[in-house]
């Protein structure tokens, strides 16, 4: 199923249209776990998160007098803003089917670009089945947020450009939602350095994607309580736990108090603010849950996009 999943061709439309963010380093980082970190902020990426790379990749793949049509997709956020801001550029329709428990900075970015938002319940509806009623409807193509050859191809960018610019990495630590950036991100490392460990992040109450290849077969969980909504996914995707099946070493979890420690960390020693999601996998090399493999780690800060007031707020409830 990778073979669908072409990398060079997605390094080549987002050549020049997603921005190359930067590799942060900190001394006190690397003395604190005991190896090289070398945290890649995508949190800084257009619309705030790695999604725009996988998004613009698919919506850029879809032949132009089809593309014209629109785009519809499904997303709590970060995917959704992505999407929408893929459409602007090409100047054509996009729907985004929210949750109605979204962050509202998050619908109000997707808006701002020009999408139109359908709410729905996560906990009664189910968002594919929304979708696919409306792309029959008006004959839209689907990007799905993460299960799509061309979004999974669109994501590797970003460990492309982590390796060029931080060389060999012995291990990479990933938060894992669907799975997209993972596999993405597996699948380019892998081309680098074969023997670069894979580590995927999950909430403590969102393992979807641990108990799925623990059991070697997609399981679908209830929505999961966590604060980081962009890893309240139920189950991985076809194509994403096919590529995690085969280059994904582990998958461990963190607490959400552990995630706000991250977040903590971040702001405080690092000057960045990171949304829960964007700071998993770091809280996973913080806490412990993951030990170092190698001496060179390279570690995704995958979103930042949080609202002030939400930052601020978790940040007292802490």
């Amino acid at each position: 199923m990778s073979s669908d999943i072409d990398l060079e061709a997605a390094s080549a439309r987002l050549d020049g249209v997603v921005r190359r963010t930067p590799v942060l380093r900190s001394r006190l980082l690397d003395e604190r776990v005991g190896a090289e970190i070398h945290l890649k902020a995508e949190h800084l990426q257009r619309t705030g998160a790695f999604k725009f790379r996988g998004a613009f990749n698919a919506v850029a793949a879809i032949s132009s007098s089809v593309r014209q049509r629109g785009v519809i997709s499904y997303s709590s956020g970060n995917h959704a803003q992505a999407v929408a801001r893929a459409a602007q550029l090409f100047e054509i329709p996009a729907i985004i089917v929210m949750p109605t428990d979204a962050p509202q900075s998050k619908r109000d970015a997707t808006e701002s670009y020009g999408a139109e938002v359908i709410s729905y319940d996560r906990y009664t509806q189910r968002r594919e089945d929304i979708a696919a009623e409306i792309v029959l409807e008006r004959n839209l193509s689907l990007v799905p947020p993460f299960d799509h050859p061309d979004v999974i191809a669109g994501q590797s960018t970003c460990v492309q450009e982590l390796f060029e610019d931080s060389g060999p990495l012995d291990q990479l630590i990933i938060s894992v939602g669907g799975g997209g950036l993972i596999s993405g991100s597996a699948l380019a490392a892998h081309r680098e350095n074969p023997n670069c460990q894979i580590v995927g992040v999950e909430p403590e109450l969102g393992n979807d994607v641990q108990l799925s290849l623990r059991e070697g077969r997609i399981i679908e969980i209830e929505v999961p309580d966590t604060i980081a909504d962009g890893q309240q996914t139920t189950s991985p995707g076809a194509h994403t736990f096919a590529v995690m099946q085969q280059h994904v070493e582990e998958i461990v979890t963190v607490t959400d108090s552990q995630i706000l420690n991250a977040m903590d960390y971040l702001f405080r020693y690092q000057n960045q603010v990171v949304e829960p999601s964007g700071a998993s996998a770091l809280a996973a090399l913080l806490s412990g849950a993951v030990r170092p493999s190698g001496n060179r780690i390279g570690v995704i800060l995958s979103g930042g996009n949080i609202s002030p007031e939400r930052f601020v707020q978790l940040m007292e409830d802490r």
